[in-house]
């Protein structure tokens, strides 16, 4: 963060070629700053005893703890025929637990002769089982000594309390603790990006200080001096380059887009045949406002799964085109972009219609342009863009190829943001006359404090609301392996279901083609990282579809949808679907967003722990969106004690999507959420919890933006500007300055 030349010095120069090659590769540590900024994960008391009762299976883990007993066994082996091998069994405790350590062959002499009865030390190593008991096999160790002759490896690791840092197998906690030790006289070199006026106003400690108490803490107060600090640090200045993002956006020039009086909005908001909820209302005030303004609107707009985010979106390009521009939507999928153009002109009726007999006055037209439409369909298309026949276009990224031309691009929808890249986002920007306005959708709903980091440049509007008549939604976890009739009842549901004239989803994590790997078929599932889904291959679409067929919905017209399939075909089953002439339909999570069949009442999601608890969340609203009660059971094979089993409990619980999306972050790394999911860099914070921290984000949001209206250049602050060069990286300030 503060790269004066001290903390700019490569590792390799101060520790060695060797130490800083493992720093580099494993913990991609490359100066003295970085290790500075690689703060120890937790600490341990001199004289308190760890905790081994609790240790995780095939971790690398440290412990604090007291040899119990050191036995050493001779036996015969194929090394050693006459009875030479040896074999060191140490017993370890904390008074809570015992763990047993294991040395063979050449390695067991030191440790035999420094591990006796009674000595304290640091162990690390991977926790494995062997005859049911829990061992480190070969760990590396570290004595702590109360004598004199080992005062100065007690000192060395921070007087009454020793860090434990973030390790590797290749690199020890100690190791990484003594390397800091090397490094850390350069902290009094660190420049404060904090203004002196915020820091004195907050009572916090200098940043020197706080990075001395964080490595060499003497009492637990110097630990929460230095988080303190260190976390108002990371939120601050991250704060500032959102700010001065925001700030930057209202430097550039757009065109006011004001709907007429009574034009193509005013038409469509007759024919509606219901009255917006009062969030839709609102929503589109805040939306409306911005497009009348000469610097570009940059919004995002989200909300609960079914809230009417899509009409929102749909009045605001409808209101562009009533100034004389055009609108485009943009959607991760084919199947997702088919699905917004046909609801779109179902909404527009004969408003859709423009050039065409029987269109109406204030009609426009509304193109869909995908990758994979034949050529005449495409030069067709594009021929409407470019002479602006075309008010609404919807597409997926082949709107971004170079050939695409727009006569006056006025609104760019991103539907989905998440899972398009920054150089999308901008390419599409880029084909406006001038920058065009900027209204993000996520049916995600996100936490505040993700909304303040990750969407941190975007105004934020959250439609919480949902529209009159949407039926409640009942779901149960289905335990297939303890309960296999509970799984056979589930089917005899979508048959009653199907009975009473109504449509089933069957929702698996693959699609099954003999030629795809199930190791990848998982990874797409959108299993959660760390999660704890069994080892079988996950169910396939295809032989899920062909066993229901066969067996307990034998009879039922039964279709399959997965994104394998060539879009003429997708849409055609979508279609059928859609028309009622398809009972149930398998699928993967290509039905995820945006696909609305009102008379689709049920949902049965297969090996439903593979998926996320925001995706588990967005193909349940696929149910329950007509006037019949919508039903979602989430099948598992998982132990009732698993985690797996407690997200699956928690999405039945609640149809909270914002309650549910702090508990999917809670189980993700923030990494997950603020670095690869945005820019493909690694997360900044390191001491920051988005969630935990919700009011220090909120007070720093509040301060970065008075310092950058104040001094959009930072020109009084050389110590944040040194910080913020420092944050943004390549990749991440391509994010930042993009959007």
């Amino acid at each position: 963060m503060d790269l004066v030349p001290a903390l700019r010095e490569p590792l390799k120069k101060v520790l060695g070629p060797a130490t800083a090659k493992v720093m580099a590769e494993h913990l991609g540590l490359h100066t003295v700053g970085d290790l500075l900024h690689h703060y120890p994960r937790r600490y341990e008391e001199r004289g308190q005893l760890t905790h081994l009762a609790d240790l995780p299976m095939d971790e690398h883990v440290t412990v604090v703890a007291q040899v119990a007993d050191a036995r050493l066994h001779t036996f015969a082996s194929s090394k050693a025929p006459r009875g030479k091998g040896q074999r060191l069994e140490v017993t370890i405790t904390d008074g809570s637990g015992r763990l047993q350590l294991v040395f063979f062959g050449n390695g067991v002499h030191k440790p035999h002769k420094e591990l006796l009865p009674g000595t304290r030390a640091m162990f690390a190593g991977k926790v494995s089982v062997f005859n049911r008991r829990l061992q480190l096999a070969h760990p590396a160790y570290e004595l702590l000594r109360g004598d004199t002759e080992g005062e100065e490896t007690v000192e060395s690791w921070a007087g009454a309390l020793i860090p434990l840092y973030p390790a590797t197998a290749k690199l020890e906690s100690w190791k990484l603790a003594k390397a800091i030790q090397t490094v850390l006289p350069s902290a009094q070199e660190a420049v404060d990006p904090l203004p002196g006026s915020l820091r004195e106003g907050r009572g916090l400690v200098s940043l020197p200080e706080a990075l001395l108490k964080i490595h060499r803490p003497h009492t637990k107060a110097d630990i929460e001096d230095a988080r303190a600090r260190l976390k108002w640090d990371e939120a601050f200045v991250l704060q500032v380059a959102l700010a001065r993002r925001r700030h930057a956006e209202t430097q550039l020039p757009a065109v006011p887009r004001k709907p007429g009086a009574d034009g193509l909005l005013t038409a469509f908001d007759d024919r509606l045949p219901f009255t917006l909820t009062d969030g839709q209302q609102k929503v589109s005030r805040e939306i409306f406002d911005d497009l009348a303004t000469d610097h570009p609107m940059h919004r995002l707009l989200q909300g609960e799964v079914g809230s009417g985010k899509t009409l929102v979106a749909l009045r605001a390009m409808l209101a562009v085109v009533d100034s004389g521009g055009q609108a485009v939507m943009l959607a991760p999928t084919e199947v997702l972009a088919q699905q917004h153009h046909r609801s779109v002109v179902e909404m527009m009726g004969e408003l859709a219609e423009g050039g065409m007999l029987g269109g109406a006055e204030h009609a426009t037209k509304v193109v869909l342009l995908t990758g994979s439409m034949g050529a005449a369909a495409r030069r067709h298309a594009l021929l409407d863009l470019a002479t602006g026949e075309a008010g609404i276009v919807i597409g997926t990224h082949a709107l971004i190829e170079d050939k695409v031309q727009f006569h006056d691009l006025g609104l760019v929808v991103v539907d989905e943001q998440h899972r398009f890249g920054v150089e999308q986002r901008d390419a599409l920007r880029g084909k406006g006359k001038q920058p065009p306005h900027l209204l993000v959708m996520t049916a995600t709903p996100i936490p505040r404090t993700v909304a303040m980091t990750v969407f941190g440049d975007l105004e934020t509007s959250v439609l919480d609301q949902l529209p009159a008549g949407r039926s409640p939604i009942a779901s149960h976890v289905v335990p297939a392996a303890d309960k296999p009739h509970f799984l056979a009842r589930a089917w005899e549901r979508v048959r009653e279901e199907v009975s009473n004239g109504h449509q089933a989803y069957v929702v698996c994590p693959r699609i099954g083609d003999e030629d795809e790997d199930p190791k990848k078929g998982a990874k797409q599932s959108g299993q959660p990282p760390g999660g704890d889904a069994d080892k079988r291959p996950p169910l396939a679409v295809l032989d899920v579809a062909e066993g229901l067929a066969k067996g307990p919905l034998q009879g039922l017209r039964v279709e399959v949808l997965h994104g394998r399939m060539q879009p003429d075909d997708k849409d055609a089953v979508m279609r059928r679907f859609a028309a009622g002439e398809t009972d149930v339909l398998v699928a993967t999570t290509v039905i995820e967003v945006g696909v609305n069949v009102p008379n689709a009442t049920a949902m049965v999601i297969m090996d439903a722990d593979r998926f996320g608890v925001s995706q588990l969340h967005q193909l349940r609203g696929r149910v329950g969106r007509g006037s019949a009660p919508g039903l979602c059971l989430l099948v598992s094979e998982m132990p009732e004690a698993s985690a797996a089993r407690q997200r699956l409990n928690a999405v039945a619980s609640t149809r909270d999507g914002f309650e549910l999306s702090r508990i999917d972050l809670e189980q993700r790394r923030e990494g997950d959420v603020l670095g690869q999911a945005q820019s493909g860099a690694r997360t900044s914070l390191r001491v920051l919890a988005v969630i935990e921290d919700e009011e220090i984000i909120a007070e720093a949001r509040q301060e970065a933006a008075a310092v950058v209206a104040a001094d959009p250049e930072l020109t009084g602050l050389p110590g944040l500007r040194t910080a913020l060069e420092a944050l943004l990286d390549e990749e991440r300030e391509q994010y930042l300055e993009k959007g």
